[in-house]
């Protein structure tokens, strides 16, 4: 996965079966998500995909500050 964010602590990328806009929708969907790993860099970052994560499964990337407990952003990439 690629993309580009302002930079913060403690981002975490996410995957998704469902598209959510919201802290409460990504709380209460998060049981459903896999998290992909670490978001280090912010202009044109690039998280692996860990063996074990079929991307067929979710149609959404999340990023998400574990640290604050914050959404940060979501984007559908596939319907």
């Amino acid at each position: 996965m690629q993309g580009r964010l302002a930079p913060g602590p403690d981002y975490k990328l996410y995957l998704s079966p469902t598209f959510v806009e919201t802290e409460a929708e990504f709380v209460r969907h998060k049981p459903a998500m896999q998290r992909v790993g670490d978001v280090k860099t912010f202009d044109g970052f690039v998280v692996p995909v860990p063996d074990g994560i079929d991307i067929r499964h979710h149609t959404t990337v999340i990023v998400w500050c574990e640290t604050f407990g914050q959404f940060i952003s979501a984007a559908r990439y596939r319907s």
